[in-house]
């Protein structure tokens, strides 16, 4: 089989040869480490692993570069610079404090300390929308006339846009106003708010139309960090009020255009949300982030076949040796059995994982997407 026949067999609960491999990729310390432990088996890595990694055997996926984002972008700028901390005003104009401590590549050891966004009132937002015009040449990839006639024939899952092009409605909300402002203002700003996600479906929507008018894509997800370890930012009621029907509105655009596979990926634990996301269409959630309690099995018995999952294969494992790492993905063998489930690590990887750890974890991982579930005992 091939890697789009293995990747529709799975997400259809339909046999196939084995599973999908899948990987989202590693702190860019982790790079470093790596590099240092174990120079010849990374040396050919392209670290691109939504795309693919031959050396690690993950499928071949590709994505239609859609620019979602700002046109034109903020300028960014360092206002401020010490021994351990850069105060930046970044691309999406946020004002944050970085940690330099350990950083390697741009990409720091913790959180950003965010400090000031570009909405604070209604007509900041007015102002804002002069940046997120839909019809704007620049957002179409330069190569899609060249691209798109060999994406006909492709054997491998086709994606629209890569990952975090298409932040969802929670997330650009609290890029542009903060969490603090964003949770109060769904009840000081109702209107605002209305206007705000009606707006976004409706910028996701246009921004995609003219894309998929010529390229037909397999799967699309929104990148939605709504939940922390405790549950969602946003309760039921306020996301069914403000959110539901234009997530409704903008999964039934796609799935018109014949996308079979439209995703959320949301870190910490929104098990809340997920019958308003199952309402809307969404059928794949992602990465099922286990240091927030959540478990791909549990979520199985509780929603059924309807949702389909992945990740769901917990970070902190990898460094506690090879027998718990066995262990654990056993404990998944029946959702690899049933299908609709491609098991990943539940974020990237953090550099306190060791090569020969990591390499213990994917030939146990193999393994499992084989069918071989004997190699786990």
């Amino acid at each position: 089989m091939n890697d789009l026949e293995r990747y529709l067999a799975c997400l259809e609960y339909q046999s196939a040869d084995r599973r999908p491999n899948h990987e989202i990729g590693v702190w860019e310390q982790t790079k470093v480490r790596w590099r240092n432990e174990a120079p010849d088996a990374v040396r050919d890595f392209g670290w691109d692993w939504f795309y693919r990694e031959d050396a690690l055997g993950l499928d071949h996926r590709d994505y239609v570069d859609v620019d979602y984002g700002f046109i034109p972008r903020f300028d960014e700028e360092v206002l401020e610079e010490d021994e351990t901390t850069k105060l930046i005003r970044d691309s999406n104009g946020i004002l944050r404090r970085t940690l330099m401590i350990g950083a390697v590549g741009g990409a720091s050891m913790s959180m950003d300390e965010y400090i000031d966004f570009p909405v604070k009132e209604p007509a900041d937002f007015k102002e804002l929308k002069k940046r997120l015009v839909s019809s704007s040449p620049k957002r179409v990839p330069v190569d899609i006339e060249t691209r798109k006639e060999a994406w006909k024939h492709r054997d491998y899952p086709l994606v629209l846009g890569r990952n975090c092009a298409a932040n969802g409605f929670y997330w650009r909300a609290r890029e542009w106003m903060g969490t603090e402002n964003l949770s109060f203002a769904w009840y000081d700003e109702p209107d605002m708010m209305h206007e705000m996600m009606e707006f976004f479906a409706d910028f996701i929507i246009e921004t995609s139309r003219p894309i998929l008018d010529q390229v037909q894509v397999d799967f699309f997800t929104l990148n939605e960090d709504l939940s922390m370890k405790g549950g969602p930012l946003i309760g039921p009621d306020t996301f069914r009020t403000f959110i539901l029907p234009h997530l409704k509105r903008l999964v039934a655009f796609l799935h018109g255009y014949g996308i079979r596979y439209v995703g959320i990926d949301t870190d910490g634990d929104p098990t809340l949300l997920i019958p308003s996301f199952l309402e809307a269409g969404i059928n794949v959630l992602w990465p099922i982030e286990r240091a927030s309690d959540v478990n791909p099995v549990k979520w199985r018995a509780m929603f059924g076949r309807d949702l389909r999952l992945s990740g769901g294969v917990d970070k902190r494992v990898l460094f506690k040796g090879p027998q718990a790492v066995r262990k654990h993905l056993a404990e998944l063998i029946p959702l690899i059995e049933e299908g609709g489930y491609i098991p990943s690590i539940d974020h990237t990887v953090p550099p306190d994982t060791s090569w020969d750890q990591f390499r213990d974890y994917m030939d146990a991982k193999r393994s499992l997407l084989s069918g071989d579930f004997a190699a786990l005992a």
